[in-house]
């Protein structure tokens, strides 16, 4: 299971960044088929929004056959796993990129540094 987050601070709407979140886990293998996912009570006390958000966001997910729903049981990984198109691969990478160059340069730190210190990790499994 993943830790979901939400950040009010990223100009995304809390719907997408979960959903979001839900596909890149299913993609990447940290959510697996048939996997439980929390309750949308529980989902929305844990990162503080209304319940209704973790709602649209659980049927939009069904609706693409990414989730299933049992009644009385709860919401599960569905059998079909999304794939993430190349494009939208490309401009989560060059988000996360962003924020880490404007966290890095906050602390007075050289992209040099950074590439170096990445460079110094390559093969490292996380």
């Amino acid at each position: 299971m993943i830790e979901f987050t939400i950040d009010p601070k990223s100009g995304v709407p809390f719907h997408r960044q979960l959903a979001d979140q839900i596909r890149y886990g299913i993609a990447t293998g940290q959510l697996e088929v048939g996997e439980q996912l929390p309750t949308v009570r529980a989902l929305a006390v844990e990162l503080s929004v209304n319940p209704n958000t973790i709602s649209r966001v659980y049927r939009e997910l069904e609706i693409r056959d990414i989730l299933v729903t049992q009644q009385g049981t709860g919401t599960f990984v569905g059998p079909v796993a999304p794939t993430i198109p190349i494009k939208e691969r490309q401009q989560k990478l060059r988000s996360i990129c962003d924020e880490l160059i404007t966290q890095v340069s906050s602390y007075g730190f050289s992209i040099g540094e950074l590439i170096e210190e990445l460079a110094g990790r390559q093969g490292e499994e996380r």
